[in-house]
């Protein structure tokens, strides 16, 4: 498999290339993100074609700076019929988040592109979709509690490897996809590529 850039600082993201030893360094994109999803919902687009811009977009950005190299980009977005959630920025908002979320259910969509010159060469997106627990305000704020805050800005509101697993009732879809990276089909992808 040929070695890739990743465009993005998400360790998880990193882990799951390694795990899969798919040899990658990392380029962050640093793409600013708030007025392009701003952009994007003015005009009425649904969170699935803002997770596939986002990704397109930081895989893009970087793949300009490196020649014939294969650049990955991706982005996670937690749709709420038809609500986009994005990360909370801070505790508060997290708690309201999974008061938003609390009881329903939702989809985790997960897009990945890989550009080449700085353009976009393949792209997949994948969906999951979780019920969570009706749960009390004491009982999310307990959740919270054992929460880092590098791990709640990072991953947004639950870790499903972890602690937020309890969080929900059901869920259907693949873990790494819930984990921001639907490693099989980028796997796939790049054992074809010539």
């Amino acid at each position: 498999m040929p070695e890739i850039i990743l465009a993005s600082k998400s360790k998880v993201r990193k882990e799951i290339l390694d795990n899969h030893n798919i040899n990658c360094i990392v380029e962050v994109s640093n793409v600013d993100e708030d007025p392009i999803k701003e952009n994007l919902l003015k005009v009425g687009a649904s969170p699935e074609i803002i997770s596939k811009n986002l990704a397109e977009l930081k895989a893009n950005k970087v793949s300009q700076k490196f020649n014939n190299i294969l650049v990955l980009g991706a982005d996670s977005v937690i749709d709420l019929t038809g609500e986009l959630i994005s990360k909370p920025e801070s505790r508060e908002e997290a708690l309201n988040i999974l008061k938003k979320l609390n009881g329903k259910k939702h989809s985790l969509i997960s897009s990945v592109c890989i550009s080449k010159n700085g353009s976009m060469i393949w792209n997949y997106t994948d969906k999951a979709y979780l019920t969570m627990k009706d749960l009390s305000e004491n009982e999310l704020i307990t959740y919270l509690n054992k929460i880092s805050d590098e791990a709640l800005y990072a991953y947004n509101v639950y870790q499903i490897e972890g602690d937020g697993r309890a969080l929900f009732s059901n869920i259907d879809g693949d873990k790494d996809t819930i984990m921001g990276l639907p490693v099989n089909k980028i796997k796939e992808y790049l054992k074809n590529y010539e």
